[in-house]
């Protein structure tokens, strides 16, 4: 028996944005349908390519009318290489979703309660481009073709590519020429690697068939546009690894540090892998808000670094943190706002699981002449106990900064155990944090939210939410 024909539903208006950049709108029986790269305003007919239980997924086939949101997307590979779905709103409207997203998670899902005052205005990006201090790129010996590629008579002659993962195939690359979410020097540097590699056929890799030799391509600066590379390859094969470092170090002046990684692993992941130092520095520096931060290949660091300082500003403004207060950090990374508010603290403990990250903390703590911040490494629920409590004292003032998965609830309970009088939460999915902050609402009250945006022409935005002890009936 054939599968049923998935409908095709003519003339569907518009009228709000989802989650990860999906404009919303209503089928003909009534359910929601959500549909990328269209904006609230826009009237289309929709090919469903999904049916769940209470709503549709599917993609445009005609617009008959624009929305007033619309803007031209500036990027040559928008629409194909996923990383950038909102360039087809414009920016000033980008940002009102956004903040609008965040308000609307917390209400719904958390079912939290606050006043309009409590809810700040978004702060958005002071440039929607060029605002990224890192890049990955993924080397392909068969890369995604494009339609246009396809339907051509042509021959295809280069079948290799360097650049992003085509969304939900792990094994297809498009090969990128232009991206402008970082300076210009990675699309630089990232053409000439590829050019480089074909000229003195250097194979790329081949996930399928485990053959080939370059995986990935790591691009970092800092805001004195001094650059990391970090090439990842399949085998230790030191001829072509050498001729590479080499023609980089001589081409660009600005990379100031030069690494490799052999990963001979299934996944590109290299977090257990050794990273080999071939000239300069293992590390670029940052310096935000007058603090210097140290940035190794494994270092966690905000990639907007403008934005960054806006939000560590904003944590520091909403902690309040007096002298005589000790403060628990969780998730710190590499200790940024641990040290962007121990200036106001008596004592800072900061919690990672990641070792490298904390060893980047420890010497961090150091460049800056920081000496009451500690830094204790392991996974957040064995860590984050009673016990841990104990030991370190109890702290007046939580911050804590988890990754997009939320908090485990044993660290939400403990934090309950804790009752520190403030908390401040920084989440990049303010789903999970809706979810997290409900399950303290009986002890604490909403005192503030910010959302930050630092992904402009992406669905992801931040959201700190200032959290006070509610008072105990006596």
């Amino acid at each position: 028996m054939s599968r049923r024909k998935k409908p095709l539903f003519k003339d569907i208006e518009f009228f709000d944005m989802g989650a990860k950049a999906k404009a919303v709108g209503h089928a003909p029986d009534g359910r929601i349908i959500l549909v990328p790269y269209l904006a609230p305003g826009d009237i289309a007919d929709i090919q469903v390519t999904k049916k769940r239980k209470g709503y549709y997924e599917g993609k445009a086939v005609t617009i008959h009318k624009y929305s007033e949101y619309r803007a031209e997307p500036l990027c040559p590979h928008y629409g194909i290489c996923g990383g950038c779905k909102l360039q087809h709103i414009a920016y000033s409207h980008q940002v009102f979703f956004k903040q609008m997203e965040v308000k609307n998670n917390l209400k719904r899902i958390g079912k939290l309660d606050f006043s309009d005052d409590d809810f700040h205005p978004i702060i958005a990006a002071s440039h929607d481009f060029y605002y990224r201090n890192k890049m990955e790129y993924s080397f392909s010996a068969r890369r995604w073709l494009t339609p246009e590629e396809i339907n051509s008579e042509e021959p295809i002659d280069l079948i290799d590519g360097l650049g992003f993962h085509i969304s939900g195939m792990w094994d297809k690359v498009l090969d990128i020429d232009t991206c402008l979410l970082q300076n210009n020097l990675t699309n630089d540097i990232r053409n000439e690697v590829k050019d480089f590699a074909r000229k003195h056929q250097i194979p790329f890799f081949d996930p399928r068939t485990k053959t080939g030799l370059l995986r990935t391509l790591m691009l970092r600066n800092n805001q004195q546009n001094e650059w990391m590379v970090v090439l990842q390859v399949y085998k230790n094969d030191q001829k072509a690894i050498e001729s590479i470092m080499a023609h980089l170090k001589q081409t660009f002046e600005p990379i100031k540090s030069l690494q490799y990684i052999v990963n001979e692993k299934d996944n590109d992941s290299f977090y257990d892998q050794e990273v080999v130092l071939y000239d300069g520095k293992p590390y670029i520096e940052e310096v935000l808000d007058g603090l210097r931060f140290r940035i190794s290949a494994k270092s966690f660091f905000q990639t907007n670094t403008g934005q960054a300082e806006k939000l560590y500003k904003t944590v520091r403004e909403y902690a309040a943190i007096q002298p005589h207060e000790t403060v628990y950090d969780l998730y710190t990374g590499i200790g940024s706002i641990a040290q962007f508010v121990a200036r106001d603290a008596k004592k800072v403990i900061g919690v990672e699981s990641v070792a490298d990250a904390i060893k980047d903390a420890q010497i961090n703590a150091k460049l800056n002449n920081i000496d009451n911040v500690e830094f204790v490494v392991g996974d957040m629920r064995q860590v984050f106990t009673k016990e841990f409590i104990g030991k370190y004292g109890r702290a007046d003032v939580v911050i804590t900064d988890p990754p997009r998965s939320g908090m485990h609830h044993k660290v939400v309970e403990n934090l309950l155990y804790l009752a520190p009088e403030r908390i401040v939460y920084v989440s990049c999915n303010s789903a999970t944090q809706a979810r997290d902050l409900a399950l303290m609402k009986d002890r604490y009250e909403i005192a503030a939210i910010q959302p930050v945006d630092m992904f402009p022409h992406t669905h992801h935005v931040e959201s700190v939410v200032l959290l006070h002890r509610k008072k105990q009936n006596s």
